[in-house]
């Protein structure tokens, strides 16, 4: 439900935001003016943000394809509807802090997408069912946790490369804390991940 709602909100603030630049400007990660003008709503907003059709689509098919099982996970376990957003927004706020530390002091810096609240979902799923297949490239299947690793990788490696304007980083930080959100959520999830192996 709460992906549901998630996905459809998103979506019509990214269609809004293809139409109007001012408001796109207005909802994007501007590290400069969130320190300097206490424009913290950014930290969220710009979650809502997607350059284009694309970068929504795998977003949101990303999001949709792990969101309503963590959901279902979380209630099992007694947490419910607070616990979600919790990872969610948590995941989007964590994936932000490297950016606005790092670019307080750029006025052009600006970022944008729920990749990092996507990839925090996503590294739960895969903290839970480690072993579980995931698609990589979309056709091959790999266990989760090798995905994990390789994704981790791949997003450490980008981010010091650079020169692509993707936020490799904010993939990176918001897929860490989704890794561990559910282990500081419920402490004995870390001897059931433990037991995968």
């Amino acid at each position: 439900m709460l992906t549901t709602l998630i996905a459809i909100a998103t979506v019509a603030v990214s269609f809004l935001c293809f139409r109007d630049g001012q408001l796109f400007d207005k909802l994007s990660l501007r590290p400069y003016r969130m320190v300097r003008h206490g424009e913290w709503h950014r930290i969220v907003t710009h979650g809502f943000v997607h350059a284009d059709w694309v970068h929504l689509f795998v977003n949101m098919f990303t999001f949709w394809s792990f969101g309503e099982y963590i959901e279902q996970v979380f209630a099992y376990l007694g947490f419910g509807g607070w616990a979600f957003l919790a990872l969610y927004f948590g995941g989007m706020a964590a994936a932000s802090v490297s950016d606005v530390v790092r670019y307080r002091n750029n006025p052009a810096y600006a970022s944008i997408g729920a990749s990092g609240a996507v990839s925090a979902v996503l590294f739960s799923a895969i903290f839970l069912n480690p072993w579980d297949k995931i698609l990589l490239f979309a056709v091959i299947p790999i266990p989760g946790i090798i995905f994990g690793l390789l994704y981790l990788a791949y997003c450490q490696y980008m981010a010091r490369r650079g020169g692509d304007n993707i936020n490799h980083s904010a993939h990176f930080y918001g897929a860490v804390f989704g890794f561990i959100f559910p282990a500081i959520l419920h402490p004995q999830l870390i001897r059931a991940f433990l037991s995968h192996f």
